[in-house]
């Protein structure tokens, strides 16, 4: 029965080694350095050349070395990973030669992934070995930088395991103390308990030198002792001396030497097999119960692996598959809603997760996208006054025409839709991603039902993308479609605005007059002004109560001479412009009373009902330019309302005048109007007035007061709609959705198809299972007495 133990862990290590499994096997490991003789000593136990030589590092894969003695007479070699006998030693050395080189590359390179070899012969003993590559120091050739840390680790490996007998090999004309397998082993073994010491090149040293101290222990000493032996020579290789002749030359070296004749009996290869065999097979003697409390875990714990891939037999039956695939999408269900709802199990608390995620997206990404918005950011003074003079027609204004701020709000408002459907985007790309993450390990033998289930989901939440992209497009269209300017919020902005203190006056600078004669009066009485125009002397005597009635007679007779609008200005050249404040101070003492509602009184005030405004009651109070004495406005005093960029023909050039000049250059100079006209800005020279600058300050006021009061219903309304129309929405009718698309007998063998690589994993740990429950049941067979 002893002589099975070393068969049924040779057995037990290639079935391992196969399938993968982790149980340490008792071994022998060959360590030593290069060119120490690790190769000879395999050999001569063997008795056969069959190991590659070289020079440098010539083993690079780890060889575990299977020796099992056969009693007939027939000597062959089997490499684990080759179905196929080898009969000549030779082809055994070249398979080994080209594996090396298949893994471990041509550069001298080494690979942890190990070589089995079997070597069935009458001659040996049952065995079984690891070669290690050769501990080296410096980097020869085209040998990796880091050799020397690549095969100190590889070794380490081996032997730290507590399974493993280390066989260190050193040489006897090199000092013992620099031994560096020794060292090695001495890091792993500090007590020598399972360390043997193999001499080898005793042979070799100086003569008057022995090495019987070591050999004796009195230098080093071993729990397993050291054992010398005599490897053949270069010289021998080369003229082929056969392994028996080799042996018997070690024989006698050994019994002729003066100082080993005495332990003769207890070195050379022979001594060294023995002694291997009964090291190993006492080794895994008292291993056995270590390994067999370790094949219990193993067990256990292939056993639970396999139950977590389920039951093949289940999945198989066409009675429970129905039931399967319905408990399945029920729990796929339930986890995706509650992932929404934050009331999942496995929630994270590293980073936001599921519902957490939407509300980032409504309270940080749409909330900051909503709050840069700047409402008159994209609106220049030029761009306003354009509006208000195109919403005027071809007829000067008094006030400020509504629709103007209509026509310059309602693009500000179209701002708020980007943002808006991109906020729904984002919240439907969430809710994908929280349809992927939800899985189990159930599911995941079935990436087809998986699959299934994530792309019904995926078709449900495309078909409310759409319906919600198009209702927050609504919500925007219908903040567009009408401007509520009686809104409670808006109102009291308004009425905030009309309560500020007013600014102090500023008048334009008064140009240089090209004509002086024609602009020194200013009405037809023939008031002259003079320089008490500075700032600070204006007061109501300057305007005449009788200005206020001449300008009202002229309004009822319905000549209008004046308009105070911007497409026809005073004449600016030479008289002042009375102050805001003064105009409306003047224009109070005249108008009726006020109604009392705030609201009304502002805005009637500016967009021309219930009172003259301020316009109004600038051009009754005798403004510049008003008629006194039917005096008019000069024609040289024509300002500019409007700047022609794309030229024009000449109007005799074309038309009905083509072809007929008759000296009249006043006709010949009108020009027909070119395809873009642009209203005159002040880089074109021309001064905007003070009504300009208070028109367009108010136009802006108003427009971020409206904006901020339909951004904050936005920012409340969008995601409501996302969350009624596609959140709640898909969370109520997934489970109906996944039943009626995918509950379906004719799908369950589809469906329920396990992926190939999970078969494949559950057949390697099944047969992995019987593999540690064969072994435990032939370990609890092997007798424990020792011999």
């Amino acid at each position: 029965m002893d002589e099975d133990l070393i068969k049924l862990v040779n057995r037990l290590q290639d079935t391992f080694s196969n399938l993968g499994g982790e149980l340490d096997m008792p071994q022998l490991a060959v360590v030593g350095s290069q060119s120490a003789g690790k190769s000879s000593v395999l050999e001569n136990i063997v008795g056969r050349d069959f190991l590659p030589r070289g020079q440098g590092i010539v083993t690079r894969r780890p060889l575990v070395l299977q020796l099992i003695h056969t009693p007939g007479g027939d000597e062959w070699g089997q490499f684990l990973h080759l179905d196929k006998r080898f009969t000549e030693f030779a082809d055994i050395r070249r398979e080994i030669e080209q594996e090396t080189f298949r893994v471990a590359g041509q550069n001298k390179g080494v690979s942890r992934l190990p070589i089995h070899l079997r070597i069935y012969s009458p001659n040996v003993l049952d065995l079984t070995l690891v070669d290690l590559p050769g501990l080296t120091k410096i980097p020869v050739g085209d040998q990796p930088s880091d050799i020397e840390r690549q095969i100190r680790t590889l070794v380490l490996e081996y032997i730290s395991k507590p399974n493993c007998v280390i066989l260190a090999v050193s040489a006897a004309n090199v000092d013992l103390a620099n031994s560096e397998s020794l060292k090695l082993a001495r890091t792993v073994d500090p007590q020598g308990r399972r360390t043997i010491g193999i001499l080898t090149k005793l042979d070799l040293m100086d003569a008057g030198t022995h090495a019987l101290d070591v050999l004796t222990g009195r230098v080093y000493p071993l729990r397993l002792g050291f054992i010398g032996v005599v490897n053949r020579s270069q010289q021998d290789i080369n003229v082929e001396k056969s392994m028996p002749d080799a042996l018997e030359s070690e024989t006698e070296f050994f019994r002729s030497h003066p100082q080993y004749r005495n332990i003769s009996h207890k070195n050379g290869t022979r001594y060294l097999a023995k002694t291997l065999n009964q090291v190993l097979m006492n080794h895994i003697r008292d291993k056995l119960p270590d390994m067999k409390a370790r094949l219990n875990t193993l067990m256990g714990q292939a056993q639970q692996e396999l139950d977590s891939f389920g039951d093949e037999a289940i999945y198989g039956d066409a009675n429970q598959q129905g039931g399967l695939v319905l408990r399945m999408m029920t729990q796929f269900a339930r986890d995706f809603v509650t992932s929404i709802e934050g009331t999942n199990v496995d929630i994270s608390t590293k980073e936001l997760s599921g519902g957490a995620r939407i509300y980032y997206i409504f309270n940080d990404v749409f909330g900051h996208a909503l709050a840069s918005i700047e409402p008159t950011h994209s609106l220049e003074a030029q761009d306003i006054r354009t509006a208000i003079r195109n919403a005027t027609g071809p007829r000067p204004s008094l006030f400020v025409p509504e629709v103007a701020f209509d026509l310059l709000v309602k693009p500000q408002i179209k701002l708020l839709e980007a943002p808006s459907l991109r906020c729904v985007e984002l919240v439907y790309e969430e809710l994908v991603k929280i349809c992927h993450n939800c899985t189990s390990t159930e599911l995941q033998r079935f990436p087809r039902l998986h699959a299934q289930l994530v792309e019904t989901v995926s078709e449900l939440l495309r078909e409310r993308l759409g319906p919600t992209s198009s209702y927050a497009q609504s919500l925007i269209d219908i903040q567009v479609a009408y401007i509520n300017t009686n809104h409670p919020a808006f109102a009291t902005a308004t009425t905030q605005h009309l309560h500020a203190p007013p600014a102090p006056p500023r008048h334009p600078p008064r140009p240089v007059s090209a004509e002086p004669a024609l602009g020194a009066t200013t009405n037809g009485a023939g008031s002259t002004l003079g320089d008490d125009d500075a700032p600070g002397t204006e007061s109501a005597d300057e305007f005449p109560p009788g200005a206020h009635a001449s300008h009202a007679h002229t309004h009822a007779s319905g000549a209008r001479s004046v308009s105070g609008s911007s497409h026809e200005r005073p004449r600016a050249k030479a008289s002042p412009r009375p102050s805001v404040a003064a105009s409306m101070r003047a224009a109070q003492q005249h108008a009726p009373a006020a109604p009392a509602n705030a609201r009304e009184t502002f805005l009637n005030y500016f967009f021309g009902q219930n009172g003259p405004g301020p316009i109004g009651a600038t051009a009754a109070a005798g403004g510049p330019g008003a008629g006194g004495g039917g005096a008019g406005v000069g024609m040289g005093d024509v300002v500019a309302s409007g700047r022609d960029v794309s030229g024009g023909d000449g109007a005799l050039r074309s038309g009905l005048l083509a072809g007929k000049h008759d000296g009249n250059n006043a006709a010949y100079d009108m020009k027909s109007l070119g395809k873009h006209i642009e209203a005159v800005s002040a880089a074109d020279g021309s001064q905007v007035t003070m009504r300009e600058e208070m028109e367009i300050n108010l136009i802006r006021s108003l427009i971020a007061s409206y904006f901020s009061i339909v951004r904050q219903s936005i920012q409340d309304l969008v995601p409501k709609a996302i969350m009624h129309l596609l959140v709640n929405h898909t969370a109520t009718h997934v489970q109906n959705r996944l039943v009626s698309a995918l509950y379906r007998p004719a799908l369950f063998s589809e469906l329920l198809n396990e992926d190939e690589g999970l078969v494949a994993e559950r057949a390697r740990v099944k047969a992995l299972l019987d593999a540690y429950r064969d072994a435990f049941k032939t370990l609890s067979e092997v007798s424990l007495k020792p011999t």
